[in-house]
């Protein structure tokens, strides 16, 4: 079945992850993607400290399956030939290089317009092109740091907290990915070539649009809640369970608390005057999320997790990550085969998130070994096919 993007070529200088993600996921809805290395190879090929993955890092798994590979030095004249052919017969052209970079290896928006003027040309860099902080090098850490991000985990007054996993690689990849959509649309539409400057940092900020929005209308700092929900309620937080597991409740609307009352036979809060409403939870913090504690306290976590979601109460047990894979549903891992790894049978991997039918998006090849498609790719240039 044709996928939503077949027909789509994407010459992609990308490396490491915010880039190579962006185009990953255009992958798997069924973009082709050439995948343009130096000739050392993407940094994320070995990245990590087990040597036995390296060429094939689990990290470069993870944003690359599908790709078409090709080593070259763009500071070669021959080389830089060939990545001005593969670029002339793209749609998209996706980097991620420092500001100036590109356009100084002769790959700027203005030299690829001539070479193919409908182009929708995308720049993700830490920063953007013509900030103040542009030449300042950026990876998801530091971003985490520079945005605020790390300010809004934890409790006030402890020290900043890092999420636990690349978020604003990531997200700037989906950011990335919506840009080069829209830029295709639009030119479908007959509107034209894009030039799109993705910044992670502007990025971040506007995935943390919950936390920055409140801020920029009252003039007042999102407090830090720990694990309390955005809601600020105490009904909205971790309590521990009678096996020592965790669960995180959701609950934030009146109809939800008051169905959590009867849940666990403590109606007499919904007559409580201090559990009343909203105002008065948050006013009582501390007393409400100790009755709810103590109540907690008594049955183990799963049991708890099965019959509260089928009371229409939200409420989930804390797991780690192995745990949560087991939970995905149909399409969201996909298996494949990848040749070559210290490992029996087949890897999994996150699809994109969604389904859609027809048309569904999916991970159908494994990640290239580095130059893999070199002859394959010129002798693609060498036709007159497009």
């Amino acid at each position: 079945m044709t996928k939503p993007l077949a027909g789509i070529r994407i010459a992609d200088f990308s490396h490491v992850m915010a880039g190579p993600y962006a185009s990953h996921l255009l992958r798997q809805m069924g973009a082709e993607v050439i995948k343009i290395e130096p000739k050392r190879g993407d940094g994320f090929r070995s990245y990590g400290s087990d040597r036995r993955f390296d060429g094939m890092a689990p990290a470069f798994i993870a944003a690359n399956a599908g790709k078409k590979s090709i080593a070259l030095d763009l500071k070669d004249e021959a080389d830089l030939a060939i990545a001005r052919a593969i670029v002339s017969r793209s749609d998209v052209l996706l980097e991620n290089f420092r500001p100036g970079v590109i356009a100084r290896l002769g790959l700027g928006y203005d030299a690829v317009r001539e070479l193919r003027p409908d182009i929708v040309y995308c720049s993700v860099s830490g920063y953007g092109q013509d900030s103040p902080q542009r030449d300042w090098p950026a990876i998801d850490n530091i971003v985490q740091a520079t945005s605020g991000m790390m300010m809004l985990s934890g409790e006030e007054g402890d020290p900043p907290v890092r999420v636990g996993f690349p978020i604003v690689d990531t997200l700037t990849g989906q950011t990335a990915a919506l840009a080069i959509l829209s830029g295709l649309m639009q030119r479908e539409r007959g509107g034209g070539g894009s030039y799109i400057d993705v910044s992670m940092f502007d990025a971040s900020l506007a995935f943390m649009t919950s936390a920055l929005t409140p801020y920029l209308v009252t003039g007042q700092p999102m407090s830090r809640m720990g694990n309390t929900g955005y809601s600020g309620l105490p009904t909205a937080s971790l309590f521990v369970a009678r096996d020592g597991r965790q669960i995180s409740l959701g609950v934030v609307q009146p109809n939800q608390f008051e169905a959590l009352a009867r849940f666990v036979g403590k109606e007499e809060w919904l007559r409580d005057a201090r559990f009343a409403t909203d105002d008065a939870r948050r006013a009582n913090f501390d007393a409400m999320k100790a009755e709810v504690a103590g109540v907690i306290a008594t049955r183990d976590a799963v049991e708890w997790e099965a019959g509260m979601n089928a009371a229409g109460i939200p409420c989930g047990v804390v797991r780690r990550v192995d745990e949560a894979s087991a939970l995905a549903g149909p399409g969201a891992l996909a298996s494949l085969a990848v040749p070559g790894l210290p490992l029996d049978g087949d890897v999994r991997l996150p699809g994109v998130g969604f389904r859609m039918v027809p048309g569904e998006p999916s991970v159908d090849a494994p990640p290239p070994r580095l130059d893999e498609n070199r002859d394959e790719i010129l002798a693609w240039l060498a036709s007159t096919a497009r």
